[in-house]
This record gives C-alpha cells, sequence and structure tokens, in this order.
C-alpha cells in the first residue's frame, strides 16, 4: 500500500509516526527516512531512545541538510541536492532489500517538489515496491503523479495556525 500525507497543515509526519507506532505494536519493522529535516535530536528520536525500541523494529534516519531556503537557511542548494539524492539510494536499497514492512519516506514530496529528486525515478520505484511492503510519502505539494498512483492519500489543511510577532516559533513537543 501506498499512503501519502500531503497539504499545508500541520500533522503529516505526525501521522507517519502513528502509522510506525502501529505498525511496531503489530510486529512489523519500520524505517524512516527524513530527506529534509537535518541531524538533531526531534522529539520522535528521544521517544525510540527513551523506550529502548531497538533499531531492528524502528530506525528514523535524517539523511537532510535542514529546511531548503527557510528559517536562515544558508547552505548551497547543491548540498542539500545532493543529501536527497543520497537519501533517495538509501531508500531504493532499503525498500527493494524487504527488511523493512513499513517504509516512511518523510518530506519527499517537498523534496520533489523542490527539485531535489526526480519524480521519474520516484514513480518508477513505486510502480515496483514489493507486494508485502507499505510506504507512506510526507510533505506538501505531492506530485499528481504521486497521488494518482497513491492507494490513501490525505490532505492536511491549515484552517488556523498562530502566526506571532516575527512568524511563529515552532514548539518543543509539537513541531519537533
Amino acid at each position: 500500500m501506498i499512503i501519502i500525507f500531503t497539504g499545508n497543515g500541520k500533522g503529516k509526519t505526525t501521522a507517519a509516526l502513528g502509522q510506525a507506532i502501529r505498525a511496531v505494536g503489530q510486529g512489523k519493522r519500520v524505517l524512516m527516512i527524513q530527506f529534509i529535516k537535518g541531524n538533531f535530536l526531534s522529539g520522535e528520536h528521544k521517544f525510540i531512545k527513551k523506550f529502548h525500541i531497538p533499531k531492528s523494529q524502528f530506525q528514523i534516519i535524517p539523511a537532510g541538510r535542514g529546511f531548503v531556503k527557510i528559517l536562515g537557511d544558508q547552505l548551497p542548494f547543491k548540498e542539500h541536492k545532493k543529501a536527497a539524492q543520497k537519501a533517495w539510494q538509501l531508500a531504493q536499497k532499503s525498500i527493494l532489500s524487504k527488511k523493512y514492512n513499513l517504509v516512511i519516506l518523510d518530506e519527499i514530496n517537498i523534496a520533489l517538489h523542490l527539485k531535489l529528486l526526480s519524480e521519474k525515478d520516484i514513480l518508477n520505484l513505486l510502480k515496483k515496491v514489493p507486494e508485502n511492503i507499505d510506504l507512506i510519502l510526507t510533505g506538501r505539494s505531492a506530485s499528481k503523479n504521486l497521488i494518482k498512483l497513491a492507494d490513501v492519500v490525505t490532505e492536511m489543511k491549515e484552517i488556523k495556525y498562530p502566526k506571532g510577532i516575527g512568524g511563529y516559533v515552532p514548539k518543543r513537543g509539537i513541531e519537533f
């Protein structure tokens, strides 16, 4: 099954993490590859460590170099692209290895939207995912082609979001 969580509203990664917890609870093996998020300890990483969940059951790999062109990003675009392509190689290898029952490609939709990855490459792999492996693709701006190919698509819609002075400051335990 291919599941997409997309849209401008909050909750895409959170929904994917909920599915991961459900899968681990059922004895499944889960891998989450984060295409944009950099190497910092977010709440999900701390949860895995705190509850001693072995990597053989649930592994999160932050493969990105941080948010692209926002939040003061100073990294050259080519560095973001290089990291995304390395993450994609890992994703392909992991999916085809059949080692995991659920593979979450976190923020891959936005990586595609930003042209860090080739949609053609993604679609080609999605068409040959082994039958017993489920995939979740998260991130804003899921393409029409991905949506057409997916089995389940949920759009998170932003109805209200805090703006604050100088923009919203992400809240620990809510956004990360």
